[in-house]
C-alpha cells in the first residue's frame, strides 16, 4: 500500500490510493489525505512544509472524516419530531480539537500510523495546536463537556456563543507576579471551523423606542438604533463518541454593516473611512473585557446581547426551515442560558416575538417561559449580574421597557398572592430599587424560566435557602439539581491513555460510554498485582509532568514524592491562601528541627487571577514567594518543592489531573458551586482533601467517607459562626503555629528588604477572613497529618485511589445530559440506525 502514496508536488507521478482519501480511515487513505492537504490547502512541497503544515493538514483530513455525520446531524435539525437543545453560553473552553476528535472517532492509532510513515510525530503535532481562547474556567469547560455528552447521547443539539478573536489572556509569571499576555490563539489560523457568511444577522444597539399603531390599529413599539452590527456565523463540529452524531458549534463574530466609508475615504478622512469596522468588530475582540470601567461594563453587555440575539433570530431561521409556526417554537427547542451572561434571552425573545412577529403579550409570554430553562452557577452575591438602569437604557432601550413590563405583570402576581408584603415584592422584583436602580439579571432568567438548576446537591439546596430562597417559595415546581459532569473521553482516554488502557484491560471499553461500569474495578481493587501496574501509571504520569516542570519553571522535582496539587481559578473563596499557610507550616517545623519527619510533597499550583483582582493577584505572588525561599532552603533538602504552573488551561490540565496524587478542594463551605476539577482529579486516581462544598458533598458520598480526607466547618456552621460575630483575631491569638505562620509573612521572611508587601493580605485575614483560613486552620493541619500517614502505607493509599476511580461514574457528564434531557429539555435523542 505504501508504494500507491504520491507526494503530489514532490513527483510527477498520478498514481492514486485504493480507498476514499476524504472517508477512509486505514493509514493508507489518511496518509494520502493529509499529503493532499499539505499540497493544495496549506499550497506546499512536503519537502518544505512547516510542522504548522503537518498540524494543519492533518487537523483538515480529520475533519473531512467528521463532515458526512456532520452533514446527517445538520438535516435533523430540520426533523420536526426531534427537539434541539439550544445550549447558549459566554463560554465554551473546548480545549485543543485535534486530540479530542482523534479519539471520538476511534482513530488514534491510524492516524499516528500515518504521521510516522510521513516522518512525523503525533505528539509533536498535538503540541503545535493553539488551545481555542474561548472560555476561562469552569464554566466555559462544563459547556465543552456538555457538547460532546450530548452529541456522544446522539441528541441533536447547537452550542451557541461569541468567536473570540483573543482569549482571556496567556499567563506568565514574572519575579513572582501574574503578566497577562495577549492570547492570539487565532493567529496561525483554525482548521476547525467553517464561516458561514450565508448566515448572518443585524444586531441593534442604543438609540431610542417610537409607538405606532399597526394595521389592526394596535399599539406598537418601534425601536430605533442609534448602532446597528452584523453577526456572521463561524461552525465547528463536535463529533461525538462512537456515535454517528456531529453536533454543532456556532460562534458569532461581530462586523461592521458597512465596513468602509467611501465618502469619508474620498474626503481624505482614512480614519473614519475605517471607523464603523473597527468598532464593530470590537463586540467580538476578547473574552471578558475589564468590566471595572464603564466602557468595559458596556462592552460586556453589549457582548452578551449580541450573541443572544444572533442566536435566538438563528433558531427562528431554523424554525421557519422546519416549516413549524413559530407559535410551537417551545416544541422545537430548548434553550439553556448557561448562568446569568446569557439572560438578556428572555427579554429578547419576547422583543422578537412581540414586536417582529406582531405577537400578543401573553402567548408570546407563555413561548419565552417554555422554552427557556435557566442554570445558575453561584452563590457569591457579586457574581450575579446586574446592570445600571442607565448604562442599560441607553444600549437596550427596547428591551428595558420589555423588562419593565414583564415586571410590572410578575408582581402584581406577587401582591396578588401576598397582598401587604411590600419587602417580598422588592425582594422579588427583577428592579433592584435599592439607591442606584439595576437590573438584576438572574431574577430575570428565574422569572423568564420553565426551570431553574443548581449544579451539585448543597448548591441547589442552598439556592433555595438563600440567594433564590424567595423564587423557590413561589415556584417550587420550578427547581430542579443537576450535578456537573465532566467526559470520560478527554479527561482520561485522552489525558490518561495508560490509565484507560489499565481498565479496559480489566472490565472491557463499556465504561467509556456507560461510566456506571467502573464498578467492576472494585473486585481488583485490593490486589497487589493490578495495584502495582496501578502505582507504575501514576508514576509514568507524575514524571512526565514533572520534566515539563522543570522546562518551564526551571524546578527538579521528585516524581516520587506526594503531588499535592491545587489548580482552579484564584480567587480568596477558594482558599489557595490556606495552603500556603499549609506549606510553611511544615516549613516552620523543619527550620525548628531540621531532623523532624516531614513527608516529602511537591506543591503544585495554578491558575489565573482576574487582571483586576489585586488581592488574587498577590497571593500569586505569595505563594512564588514562599517557594524561592522553601525550595532554596538547605534544611529542607528537597522534602518540599513549591511549583507555580503557568497558564493554566485545558492543555495544561491534561498533564496535571492524571499526575497528582492529592486533590486540594478546599474552598469554603457553602461558597463553591460544585466544581468539575475535583471530579478530574478522582476519575484519574486523586484522592481529594476538601470541605463538604459543592460537589465535594456528593464525591465523598460516592467514593466513601473513608476514601476521603474531610475538614473544616460546614456551610451551616460557617453562617453561624458569622451570625455570632466571627472574630479571627482570637483565631490567630490561640493557637501559636498559625501565629507563627502569620507573623513570618508579616516580618517579611517571603519578601526580602519588603514588609509591605504582604500587609494587605495579612490585614484581610486578620481584621475580616471572609473565608475562614483562620477558623479552618488547626482542622485543616490536622487533616494533612491524615494524608501523610495514609501516603506512607503504599498498598492502602493505592487501594482508595482505584476506589475513587472505581464509584466515579456518576460524575460523568452524559449523566448529566441524560437528566437534563429528561426532566427540564424533554429532548429524545436521535432514533438509532
Amino acid at each position: 500500500m505504501a508504494d500507491k502514496l504520491v507526494h503530489r508536488g514532490d513527483s510527477s507521478s498520478s498514481r492514486e490510493t485504493t480507498g476514499d482519501i476524504r472517508r477512509g480511515m486505514d493509514c493508507a487513505d489518511l496518509k494520502q489525505a493529509i499529503i493532499d492537504h499539505i499540497n493544495f490547502t496549506q499550497a506546499r512541497l512536503v519537502s518544505q512544509a512547516t510542522l504548522n503544515d503537518w498540524y494543519m493538514a492533518v487537523a483538515y483530513a480529520v475533519r473531512d472524516r467528521m463532515l458526512d455525520d456532520w452533514h446527517v446531524s445538520l438535516g435533523h435539525l430540520r426533523n420536526r419530531s426531534l427537539k434541539i437543545v439550544s445550549y447558549l453560553s459566554a463560554e465554551f473552553l473546548m480545549g485543543p480539537h485535534l486530540g479530542n476528535n482523534l479519539v471520538n472517532l476511534g482513530i488514534v492509532e491510524s492516524v499516528r500510523r500515518a504521521v510516522a510513515e510521513l516522518g512525523q510525530n503525533l505528539d509533536d503535532l498535538l503540541r503545535q495546536e493553539e488551545e481555542p481562547g474561548l472560555g476561562n474556567g469552569g464554566l466555559g469547560r462544563l459547556a465543552a463537556c456538555y457538547l460532546d455528552s450530548l452529541a456522544t447521547l446522539r441528541v441533536p443539539a447547537i452550542g451557541y456563543g461569541i468567536r473570540y478573536e483573543f482569549g482571556i489572556f496567556d499567563q506568565e509569571i514574572r519575579d513572582g507576579w501574574q503578566v497577562e499576555i495577549t492570547d492570539k490563539w487565532l493567529r496561525m489560523g483554525n482548521p476547525w471551523e467553517i464561516c458561514r457568511p450565508d448566515i448572518s444577522y443585524l444586531v441593534k444597539l442604543g438609540g431610542h423606542t417610537e409607538q405606532y399603531s399597526d394595521e389592526n390599529d394596535c399599539l406598537r413599539v418601534r425601536w430605533v438604533p442609534g448602532k446597528v452590527i452584523k453577526g456572521v456565523a463561524y461552525d465547528t463540529p463536535v463529533a461525538g463518541y462512537c456515535s454517528g452524531v456531529t453536533d454543532l458549534l456556532r460562534l458569532w463574530k461581530s462586523e461592521a454593516v458597512e465596513s468602509f466609508n467611501f465618502q469619508a475615504f474620498n474626503l481624505g478622512d482614512y480614519y473614519r473611512a475605517v471607523d464603523e469596522k473597527v468598532s464593530s468588530e470590537t463586540i467580538s475582540k476578547v473574552l471578558y473585557p475589564n468590566d471595572e470601567p464603564q466602557i468595559g461594563k458596556q462592552l460586556r453587555l453589549a457582548q452578551q446581547y449580541f450573541f443572544v440575539s444572533c442566536s435566538l433570530q438563528d433558531m427562528l431561521r431554523i424554525q421557519r426551515l422546519r416549516g413549524e409556526n413559530i407559535g410551537d417554537l417551545a416544541g422545537s427547542f430548548a434553550v439553556q442560558l448557561n448562568d446569568t451572561h446569557p439572560s438578556i434571552a428572555v427579554a429578547e425573545l419576547m422583543r422578537l416575538l412581540v414586536d417582529e412577529q406582531m405577537m400578543e403579550w401573553e402567548p408570546a409570554w407563555e413561548i419565552t417561559c417554555n422554552v427557556m430553562a435557566y442554570t445558575n452557577h453561584t452563590l457569591l452575591p457579586e457574581a450575579l449580574e446586574k446592570w445600571p438602569l442607565p448604562l442599560f437604557s441607553a444600549m437596550l432601550p427596547r428591551h428595558l421597557e420589555i423588562i419593565f413590563e414583564i415586571n410590572r405583570r410578575f408582581l402584581d402576581q406577587v401582591r396578588s398572592a401576598s397582598p401587604g408584603d411590600d419587602g417580598l415584592a422588592a425582594r422579588l422584583s427583577i428592579i433592584d430599587e435599592g439607591g442606584e436602580r439595576y437590573v438584576r439579571m438572574a431574577h430575570l432568567a428565574s422569572v423568564g424560566s420553565h426551570a431553574i438548576n443548581g449544579v451539585a446537591a448543597l448548591h441547589t439546596e442552598l439556592l433555595k435557602e438563600t440567594v433564590l430562597k424567595d423564587f423557590h417559595d413561589l415556584y417550587p415546581e420550578r427547581f430542579h439539581n443537576v450535578t456537573n459532569g465532566v467526559t470520560p473521553r478527554r479527561w482520561v482516554l485522552l489525558s490518561n491513555p495508560a490509565l484507560a488502557r489499565l481498565i479496559s484491560g480489566k472490565i472491557g471499553e463499556g465504561w467509556v460510554t456507560r461510566p456506571e461500569e467502573l464498578r467492576a474495578l472494585e473486585k481488583f481493587a485490593g490486589q497487589p498485582a493490578f495495584q502495582k501496574s496501578w502505582r507504575k501509571v501514576k508514576l509514568e504520569n507524575k514524571s512526565i509532568l514533572a520534566a515539563v516542570i522543570r522546562e518551564r519553571t526551571g524546578i527538579q522535582v521528585d516524581p516520587a514524592s506526594l503531588f499535592d496539587v491545587l489548580v482552579k481559578r484564584i480567587h480568596e473563596y477558594k482558599r489557595q491562601h490556606l495552603k500556603v499557610l499549609h506549606i510553611i507550616t511544615l516549613f516552620n517545623r523543619i527550620k525548628a528541627d531540621p531532623k523532624s519527619e516531614v513527608r516529602s510533597r511537591t506543591f503544585i499550583f495554578g491558575g489565573k487571577a482576574a487582571p483586576g483582582y489585586h488581592m488574587a493577584k498577590l497571593i500569586i505572588k505569595l505563594i512564588t514567594s514562599v517557594g524561592e525561599v522553601v525550595n532554596n532552603d538547605p534544611d529542607v533538602a528537597g522534602r518540599l518543592k513549591v511549583v507555580f504552573f503557568p497558564d493554566f488551561n485545558v492543555t495544561n490540565g491534561q498533564l496535571v489531573y492524571p499526575a497528582a496524587d492529592l486533590s486540594e478542594q478546599i474552598s469554603t463551605a457553602g461558597k463553591e458551586a460544585s466544581g468539575t476539577g475535583n471530579m478530574k482529579f478522582s476519575l484519574n486516581g486523586a484522592l481529594t482533601i476538601g470541605t463538604l462544598d459543592g460537589a465535594n458533598v456528593e464525591i465523598r458520598q460516592e467514593v466513601g467517607e473513608e476514601n476521603f480526607f474531610l475538614f473544616g466547618h460546614t456551610a451551616a456552621e460557617v453562617q453561624e459562626l458569622k451570625s455570632r460575630g466571627y472574630d479571627p483575631r482570637s483565631w490567630y491569638e490561640g493557637n501559636a503555629p498559625l501565629r507563627a505562620v502569620i507573623d513570618r509573612i508579616a516580618a517579611g521572611d517571603f519578601s526580602p528588604g519588603d514588609r509591605n508587601l504582604f500587609q494587605p493580605l495579612v490585614d484581610q485575614l486578620l481584621g475580616h477572613d471572609d473565608y475562614l483560613l483562620l477558623a479552618d486552620y488547626q482542622a485543616y493541619m490536622d487533616c494533612q497529618d491524615r494524608v501523610d500517614a495514609a501516603f506512607r502505607d503504599r498498598d492502602a493509599w493505592t487501594e482508595m485511589s482505584i476506589l475513587n476511580v472505581a464509584r466515579m461514574g456518576m460524575f460523568s457528564s452524559d449523566r448529566a445530559i441524560r437528566e437534563y434531557c429528561e426532566n427540564i429539555w424533554h429532548a429524545p435523542p436521535i432514533p438509532g440506525d
